[in-house]
């Protein structure tokens, strides 16, 4: 067994949910496949930099507050740090580690050249208004300003920020350097560099691999049914994108609650209500309403959990009843319950493969920021398209060379290409 990392405690999940935990094991898993040398896997299972600031915040009563913001950045071997930036008040240290680890297996899955980052502060940015927020970003950014950069880390949105936080973030950064820096992050407004298709690229990479997965079952979209536990960026994308490509929509939910009609949900009514009531659900007059418990547990053909982690544990893991289940969400998954998943012949699609799409894009924005060639949105989606379905088989053929669920296979690839480029660069000194 290799020794994992240390690090601190704080806000640490049960052992049998821990996100970082989960991380570690998948990674030695890959690298017992991989037989990898010890010494290589001492080297991946540590992040290269942890960082915590202190983030001083005057409210709009006038009170001083001080939060904790982290950024882990886990590997840049591959090319800069890449990762979001999450507001949510579940963040810590141990749950921004393994979400960075997960985005170094996922640009290396994606062959995109990047490492894997991540950032996060624990706060609900419901309890804040949107003055207190701006502030809070700002100083956040301006406490990180030497540790990111477009050619050493690159933020992006995640739960709870969006382009407005990426472009506060961006006016921070090109400010302290006293230059205008589109390159700095990802996910932001398209006034200032943004990509366009970034806003439904992860959800049009869920439903891409969904649909590659069931053409391997001799299936499409047509007719197909669907339940999608979230319905914000990612589960509201993936949900309209699913519903235009014939799938039916059996339910979705959000924080607080869900809804479900057995014949299927009218996506695009169901939007509009969602814009109309502070983007609640519950109540839409053409469907009932359901928990976030029992919705999972719905007899469909695909589940899509793209909400938070531990979604899908050992509790409730003999109820799900679905044939496919896609983690557009980080770690939906348990390690457990991924394992009985497997035994029962479900088709697991992992998350470093089926939620990648918003990377991809966050990429191709990257990429036409440096140039300052921006691109419309036909040949964004074509781009992201063809960079998913190459991974998606490549992952098939890893399986079946392997002989090895498709989880494994993936994290093969993405390990493995990883600790190839660490053998070929050697160690410095």
């Amino acid at each position: 067994m290799v020794s994992m990392p240390t690090l601190p405690l704080e806000g640490a999940s049960p052992a049998h949910i821990c996100p970082f935990d989960q991380a570690c094991s998948y990674l030695e898993a890959a690298a017992k496949e991989l037989r990898l040398d010890q010494g290589t896997l001492e080297i991946l299972s540590h992040p290269r930099k942890v960082v915590t600031v202190s983030i001083p915040v005057k409210l709009d009563n006038g009170d001083i507050r001080v939060l904790a913001g982290h950024r882990v950045q886990h590997s840049d071997i591959l090319g800069p740090y890449k990762g979001g930036t999450r507001y949510h008040p579940a963040v810590t240290l141990r749950e921004v580690s393994a979400l960075a680890m997960l985005m170094t297996w996922k640009c290396a899955l994606l062959g995109i050249p990047y490492g894997g980052a991540k950032g996060g502060i624990a706060i609900d940015p419901e309890n804040y208004s949107v003055g207190e927020l701006e502030r809070i970003t700002r100083r956040y950014t301006s406490e990180l300003i030497k540790d990111i950069g477009p050619s050493v880390d690159i933020p992006a949105p995640d739960v709870g920020t969006s382009a407005r936080e990426m472009a506060w973030m961006m006016d921070t950064y090109s400010m302290n350097v006293g230059h205008s820096v589109p390159g700095v992050v990802t996910g932001k407004p398209i006034s200032i560099g943004g990509s366009r298709g970034r806003e439904m690229a992860t959800g049009r990479g869920v439903m891409i691999i969904v649909r590659e997965a069931l053409a391997d079952m001799g299936r499409t979209l047509e007719g197909v049914r669907v339940v999608i536990q979230g319905f914000g960026n990612v589960g509201g994308a993936a949900a309209e994108l699913l519903y235009q490509a014939g799938a039916k929509i059996l339910a979705v939910s959000t924080g607080a609650g869900g809804v479900f009609a057995p014949d299927g949900l009218d996506i695009p009514a169901l939007k509009a209500y969602a814009a109309e009531n502070h983007r609640r659900i519950v109540g839409f007059p053409q469907a009932v309403s359901i928990s976030n418990a029992d919705l999972l547990t719905l007899p469909c053909d695909v589940l899509i959990p793209a909400a938070l982690e531990n979604q899908i544990t050992e509790e409730n893991v003999d109820q799900i009843q679905a044939q496919i289940v896609a983690e557009a969400a980080n770690g939906p998954v348990t390690l457990e319950a991924n394992r009985v998943l497997e035994a029962r012949g479900v088709t697991v699609l992992p998350d470093i493969l089926a939620n990648a799409g918003g990377v991809v894009v966050s990429y191709l924005e990257w990429v036409q920021g440096l140039s300052y060639l921006f691109w419309d949105e036909e040949r964004v989606n074509r781009e992201m398209e063809h960079l998913m379905v190459q991974a998606y088989h490549q992952v098939i053929k890893q399986s079946q060379l392997r002989q090895v669920p498709l989880r494994l296979a993936a994290y093969t690839l993405g390990v493995g290409r990883v600790a190839q480029a660490w053998s070929d660069r050697g160690l410095y000194p």
